[in-house]
């Protein structure tokens, strides 16, 4: 089968109206179903439209045929960020819809959320208290905003994700995202958590081999060279190009949202993209599994 937007829309909302349907309204149903909503969400991130109100003129032209009504903006904004927890939920039940769901090799790291970039922004923003400044080392910058923590299989699906203020360290925000899903990692044998050397310490590795949790890192100079490193670079590679799809394709770092509401919908929107992806592309046998080209017909 050839992948393209329409189809992938089509099994999306065949898959997200089985598995959690919509929500029961009082009184008239909405023209735009919970279901529809969230592919038009999907649909938005790849495309490459920051603006709601550039988006929904140009689905009402591109997409009509698969949505029919749409809402105006502000409809479109509020009902969206109410749709938080049925995104994410979304996410994970296509991951575990997924070949990759059972893969015991785990990839983490964090990639910065910028969401402002002048003084005056950063002092009259409403993520006053949630954002804060951090330096990111790929680019040699720094930035206001949030990071994203994301834990992913290989081939980039993602198991776990979070989102953090910089100024937090990155063990601790691991630490509380494998508490949060503690029975995700207990349900797992033999686990091999791949990382960077952000996330050395001697006690956090203690504590992940509680967990039943190997983790694998690059050495130190002061240290003697692990077990499996000379592969590790390359595998280290596959994170860095899933940050990069995220960034690249799916415009993570142009989000534009004003509120933590607003930042948290828009970044699980190119998360569940990025799962949504991947999930459809593994049905229907694409040889590559991660390519969102199929799906970005800008």
């Amino acid at each position: 089968m050839t992948p393209d937007l329409e189809t992938h829309l089509t099994a999306l909302y065949v898959k997200i109206d089985d598995e959690i349907g919509g929500t029961r309204w009082m009184g008239r149903p909405p023209l735009l179903n919970d279901s529809e909503l969230v592919c038009l969400a999907v649909a938005q991130a790849p495309l490459g439209y920051h603006s709601e109100a550039r988006w929904l003129r140009s689905a009402r032209k591109r997409l009509a045929g698969l949505f029919p009504y749409l809402p105006q903006q502000s409809g479109y904004n509020k009902r969206l960020r109410a749709a938080l927890p049925r995104v994410k939920r979304m996410i994970r039940e296509l991951a575990m819809d997924s070949d990759f769901w059972t893969d015991t090799v785990w990839i983490t790291d964090s990639t910065p959320v910028p969401c402002g970039m002048s003084r005056p922004t950063v002092q009259r923003s409403d993520l006053a208290g949630w954002a804060g400044y951090g330096y990111c080392a790929s680019p040699s910058r720094f930035f206001w905003g949030l990071r994203l923590y994301l834990v992913c299989t290989p081939t980039g699906m993602p198991i776990m994700w979070a989102l953090a203020n910089p100024k937090i360290g990155e063990r601790e925000v691991l630490a509380a995202m494998l508490e949060v899903d503690a029975d995700l990692v207990s349900a797992r044998e033999g686990i091999l958590l791949i990382s960077d050397k952000g996330f050395a310490s001697k006690a956090f590795e203690k504590d992940l081999a509680q967990l039943g949790i190997e983790p694998l890192r690059p050495s130190f100079k002061r240290e003697k060279k692990r077990y499996g490193e000379p592969m590790l670079k390359k595998v280290r590679q596959l994170i860095e190009s899933v940050n990069d799809t995220l960034k690249g394709q799916l415009d993570l770092e142009q989000l534009g949202g004003r509120t933590f509401e607003g930042v948290a919908i828009r970044v699980a929107q190119r998360v569940l993209a990025l799962a949504a992806g991947i999930w459809h592309n593994n049905k229907i046998g694409a040889p590559v599994t991660r390519s969102l080209i199929a799906y970005d017909q800008r």
